[in-house]
């Protein structure tokens, strides 16, 4: 099996141009990884070219962008002015390579968070579709009742006759019989509720009762003296009377003390 040797510059032209240092190429827009083909995105036309030659490397000569043939085939396009441009490797394979992994740490930093999008609900179903879902034992029942008279005057196959319930109507008698057994359940605990509390008022006021009970003769005075006696018997003065216990003149001369 014959071996596929690598390019090589047959000729010695160039396009006059200064050679492109391999320091100065963004590290994203060359390769030059050992057991690859070399190749590099061309300064003009901005598409990636090959580069040929061992130690003196040039882009491939080639047709401007939008040309997919070769330049030496191609007689519609003029050569790209980045044919033949020179390339000079004036650093090591691996700086290019840690500029090369620096680069791409960089990108990778300022690449934006992945989005979470969000499945769209389902549109809700129109009111005139929507039917009421009964909420007590009553509107359950009636709610039975009425499709038990429409199902068993239409015409369809499947529909409640005898002891045979449809899907609606088995739906319906089962809604019934957990509401009346919901309902039934709060009534009696709405009961038992109402008892104890009943009992514990009770209990409060009894306690206030015998705590109170004899509270005027343990809060009266009866020490024996009229003043008490006065103090504690509760009458209403008229106005302008003058109380039958009265302490001590005023003064009325002015106080001197001697100094």
């Amino acid at each position: 099996m014959s071996r596929k040797r690598p390019g090589r510059v047959r000729t010695k032209r160039h396009n006059r141009r200064e050679p492109l240092l391999l320091s100065t190429i963004q590290p994203q827009n060359i390769n030059v990884r050992e057991g690859e083909i070399m190749t590099i995105v061309c300064p003009d036309c901005e598409t990636w070219r090959r580069l040929m030659g061992e130690t003196q490397l040039k882009i491939r000569e080639h047709c401007p962008r939008g040309c997919t043939g070769r330049a030496a085939e191609c007689e519609e396009h003029p050569r790209c002015p980045g044919s033949n441009q020179p390339v000079r490797l004036d650093i090591s394979i691996e700086q290019w390579g840690e500029a090369m992994l620096a680069a791409d740490s960089t990108a990778t930093s300022r690449r934006s968070a992945r989005q979470h999008f969000k499945p769209i609900p389902a549109l809700a179903k129109p009111v005139t579709q929507m039917s009421a879902i009964p909420t007590t034992s009553g509107e359950a029942l009636a709610a039975y009742r009425d499709h038990l008279r429409r199902c068993r005057s239409s015409a369809s196959g499947s529909r409640c006759i005898g002891s045979y319930r449809c899907a609606r109507g088995a739906r319906l008698a089962a809604a019934y019989e957990e509401l009346e057994r919901t309902e039934q359940h709060r009534h009696r605990e709405a009961r038992v509720e109402a008892l104890l509390t009943r009992c514990r008022v009770a209990r409060t006021w009894s306690r206030h009762a015998e705590a109170t009970g004899d509270s005027k003769a343990a809060l009266a005075k009866r020490a024996g003296t009229a003043i008490e006696e006065a103090n504690n018997s509760v009458r209403v003065r008229s106005a302008g009377s003058v109380s039958e216990f009265r302490g001590p003149d005023v003064p009325l001369d002015p106080l001197t003390i001697a100094v």
